[in-house]
Formats: structure tokens, sequence, C-alpha cells
């Protein structure tokens, strides 16, 4: 059944925020894993395998962890919140703030990544909050948006 096919779907109290747990879970676990095992690695060689490392080799691997805690901090930001206004989309490191009129649908396909926003100006905007891999948790999530963007009726886009 399609999300929002439901008759009679409860609005959320708000404000409301929505995040995605499966990529969260994924970046901690998999970031204290990688965390573990190079400082195991690192502190299990020699002291004369360790001398060998010059600044530039060392700077270079420092470089590379930090640009990757970047990168999943970046991810574990993913969220959107419905404000009595407007809906506040975080993607990475950009927020978008839309004004209900904006939005004019949801969208989470089978086998899609993450849901998709369709807005008044025939452009989409990715809401990755809700993502595929979360299932019922990303569907009841849309549901719940679709919703509040359709409490007003329909809008003309």
């Amino acid at each position: 059944m399609p999300a929002g096919s439901e008759p009679g779907q409860p609005l959320p109290s708000l404000p409301r925020t929505w995040r995605p747990i499966g990529v969260r879970y994924a970046v901690i676990g998999f970031g204290t894993v990688l965390l573990v095992v190079c400082a195991a690695a690192w502190f299990g060689f020699d002291d004369s395998v360790r001398e060998r490392f010059n600044l530039l080799q060392r700077l270079t691997v420092l470089v590379m962890g930090a640009g990757a805690a970047t990168c999943g901090w970046a991810l574990g930001r993913a969220r959107v919140t419905a404000e009595m206004q407007s809906l506040v989309v975080v993607n990475g490191f950009r927020t978008r703030r839309y004004d209900w009129e904006q939005v004019l649908a949801i969208h989470l396909p089978d086998g899609a990544p993450w849901a998709t926003l369709d807005l008044a100006d025939g452009t989409t905007v990715s809401a990755m909050a809700f993502q595929g891999s979360d299932g019922r948790r990303a569907r009841d999530g849309v549901r719940q948006v679709r919703a509040l963007i359709n409490r007003a009726g329909p809008r003309e886009p």
C-alpha cells in the first residue's frame, strides 16, 4: 500500500523532527571500528617502524581521518523538521526552509535510497532523513509529512 493511501492519517504534533537511524548507527559503528583498528595498528608497530613515517605521511593520515569524520558527520546530521509555518530540510551541510505552500508532495518509491519532495517551482529536493533502508520507520515518516502537506487540501503547481 503506497505511503499516504490510508484515509484519515493523523497529523503529528508540531514541531516534529525526523532523522535517519540506520545511517547514524553505521557512521558511529564503522567510525569507531576504523578508529580502534587504526590506533591498534599504529601502537602495535615497533618504534623503528613508526620512526620511518615522516611528518607529511602522518599529516596525510590525519587529514584523511578528518575527511572521513566530516563525511560521517554530514551524513548523520540529515533531518526534516516540520514546523507550523515551514518544512526545514537538512541534507549534509545545507539547510533549506520551505513554506508549506511550496511543498506539493513527498515520495519514497520502493528501492529508492531516500525520499524526495516535489516543490511548487517544478523542482525536487532530496529528504535524506527518510532513508529507504530504514524501512517502515521511513515510510511512516513520509506518511506523516504527506498528511501535513495535504492538510490544506490540493494546490495547483
